[in-house]
């Protein structure tokens, strides 16, 4: 990583920290988690996170929303030993974050600080089969009934789904963009489960949710009614930028293998890494690195910044995860080397959170608007 302005010596601190959890607690599940079950897998992430009381940098801590440069740190340092990790660990920061933003006090206190200590987790319960980039599509309605809202509806690709002991859930109280409003749903109330899990490339937690009738207490809607897109969209804003760092975690793993690699395999009487070709492809993947670093430093972001941050973040790590698979030959792509796990696991990144088409659209959007700097 480099040493740049954006993060203090707390900061720098920290990184070591979460470099030592990493290794002793992180790297030793990888292989765990592909031979086993996403779910008690994601749980014991979980565990780990809590003994090791890094939660908060993910949830946040007091009730209150993450520290976005320490959420950066913390996904970097988590994705390098296991994008798996860094997603379960994200994913309930994803769910926490709308009731840190929007829900009160009273909500607060019983789930963000309950999954602060471990004794909860959160999922982010958005993407439904006719809105996923695009939230004006969601179907699932919540209606008012006395001191409750019933839901009835479908989600679909729902990280956490299985882990998650709360759901924040967004449903149609009205007609367009502020018809839509945030519940939180427990994982046991009556009406709701999770309907199916759904494999995937790289070991994840990902399911779809039914809502049958589900009954949620008026006091768990997050925020005021019809207030849901600007909740949602805040949340995403937030987290955005941490997709990149996550990237650049995983960037700088492959980078690490690729080097390691490169200079222990010999072939026709020399090291891998003393030929020109490795020499440029290794020079390119730490160019791109830090180029992706610099893009994804800044203080609070806005949403160009966030969105502009994921795409040049995601897409290098991209490139820079596919030439360490290209050195590594045919062991790059062998079941149960780094590499290979990481060719399969960075390939979401570019995905969740927005694609990388939405976020040009959405820094084009931006470089159209009156007054837009040149």
């Amino acid at each position: 990583m480099l040493t740049l302005p954006f993060f203090d010596d707390t900061h720098r601190r920290l990184a070591a920290e979460l470099a030592g959890f990493r290794r002793t607690a992180i790297d030793p599940l990888a292989a765990e988690v592909e031979r086993g079950d996403p779910v008690s897998g994601a749980r014991d992430v979980v565990r780990r996170a809590a003994a090791a009381g890094l939660l908060p940098l993910f949830v946040g801590r007091d009730g209150a929303r993450p520290e976005l440069r320490s959420l950066c740190l913390a996904r970097e340092a988590v994705a390098a030993g296991s994008a798996f990790a860094d997603s379960v660990l994200a994913v309930s920061g994803l769910g926490c974050f709308p009731i840190a933003f929007a829900g009160g006090a009273s909500l607060a206190d019983r789930y963000v600080r309950a999954a602060a200590a471990g004794d909860a987790v959160g999922a982010f319960a958005l993407t439904e089969a006719g809105a996923g980039s695009d939230p004006s599509g969601i179907e699932t309605a919540a209606r008012r009934d006395g001191d409750s809202y019933v839901l009835s509806g479908r989600k679909l690709y729902i990280s956490n789904a299985g882990v998650a002991t709360f759901y924040v859930v967004f449903a149609r109280t009205g007609a367009g963009s502020r018809g839509l409003s945030a519940f939180v749903v427990d994982a046991g109330a009556p009406g709701f489960r999770v309907e199916r899990q759904i494999e995937t490339s790289a070991p994840h937690p990902l399911g779809a949710l039914a809502f049958d009738d589900c009954r949620v207490p008026v006091a768990q809607r997050v925020g005021e009614e019809g207030s849901g897109l600007k909740i949602a969209l805040a949340t995403l804003d937030f987290f955005r930028a941490s997709v990149g760092a996550a990237a650049c975690g995983l960037a700088a793993r492959a980078l690490d293998e690729a080097r390691r690699y490169a200079a222990g395999r010999r072939q026709f009487g020399s090291a891998v890494a003393d030929f020109q070709a490795t020499k440029i492809a290794l020079a390119d993947m730490a160019t791109e690195l830090d180029a992706a670093w610099v893009k994804d430093a800044g203080a609070e972001r806005v949403t160009t910044e966030a969105s502009m941050a994921k795409l040049f973040a995601t897409e290098a790590a991209q490139r820079i995860v596919d030439r360490a698979v290209q050195i590594h030959g045919a062991r790059g792509v062998t079941r149960g080397e780094t590499v290979e796990r990481l060719y399969r696991e960075v390939r979401a990144l570019r995905i969740y959170e927005g694609t990388s088409e939405i976020q040009r659209l959405a820094i084009a959007g931006r470089l159209m608007e009156p007054g837009a700097p040149a």
